[in-house]
């Protein structure tokens, strides 16, 4: 009889992967489904093949590592790339076994919550400002995140609000947080 948390592992209501230092050593069915392979296309992968550049796996990396020094624990809603080359809204949830050494083992939950969140077409640095738009941050807050003026930050949100043919920036915030309206 196989082990109770190998069942539990395989057949999660969520994507499922155990990764050491950022590739993918072991994923449950839902997590390939997701991605749009098959389990052992995934083994052995970098987790890179699933974001939309290596630019954002880089920078998300480096994100994650430091808020996972000391508690081991990172959270985030990011768009993520299926193996079709579509782009979806993916709520990704992590654990490391060793929080000193956060990417060396860890296990990582990932939603799809794509019926949840519009996507339209966004540069990655729209990206970069709609995520945190989102999590409430104000357009200094952004500016000082990414290293670029708040006039720049407002150009990007002028820009993000004509795509979600928003009225006001709390509208843009509601379709980028998926919260109806």
């Amino acid at each position: 009889m196989e082990d109770a948390a190998v069942i539990a592992f395989d057949n999660a209501p969520v994507g499922l992967v155990y990764t050491e230092n950022r590739d993918i050593r072991r994923c449950n069915s839902r997590f390939a489904e997701m991605f749009g392979y098959e389990e052992e296309d995934l083994t052995g992968q970098s987790l890179s093949i699933l974001y939309p550049s290596s630019e954002e796996f880089h920078r998300i990396g480096q994100i994650g590592a430091q808020k996972m020094m000391g508690t081991g624990r990172y959270r985030d809603e990011r768009i993520m790339r299926r193996r079709s080359g579509e782009l979806f809204w993916c709520r990704v949830r992590g654990q490391s076994l060793d929080p000193a050494a956060p990417f060396a083992q860890a296990v990582w939950t990932f939603a799809d919550i794509s019926e949840d969140r519009p996507l339209a077409e966004m540069s990655m640095r729209e990206r970069q400002v709609a995520k945190l738009l989102a999590e409430g941050q104000t357009s200094k807050e952004i500016a000082r995140s990414l290293g670029i003026s708040p006039r720049t930050v407002d150009v990007h949100r002028a820009r993000l609000m004509k795509k979600f043919s928003a009225k006001n920036s709390l509208e843009l915030i509601a379709q980028i947080a998926g919260i109806p309206l």
